[in-house]
């Protein structure tokens, strides 16, 4: 496994992609379906390839509430 594997392990943070964050925890989807009306836009389909930090700070949403909630399915 790689270092940057390893960091990601057990944890979401603010620089994995939206990509790596379904790859790696499947049912966070249903998390970011729910974000997906605060933002007006299909997260997963927009953003599918940008750091969560980017998609926070594109739609304005609340990173360290995205991140728990994240975080809480895991």
């Amino acid at each position: 496994m790689n270092k940057d594997k390893q960091e990601y392990n057990n944890t979401i943070c603010a620089d994995m992609t939206v990509l790596e964050v379904v790859s790696c925890y499947r049912h966070t989807e249903l998390v970011f379906k729910k974000y997906d009306e605060k933002a007006g836009d299909c997260i997963c389909c927009q953003m599918l390839f940008k750091p969560l930090k980017d998609v926070a700070k594109k739609y304005g949403l609340d990173l360290d509430g995205l991140l728990a909630d994240l975080r809480k399915v895991i």
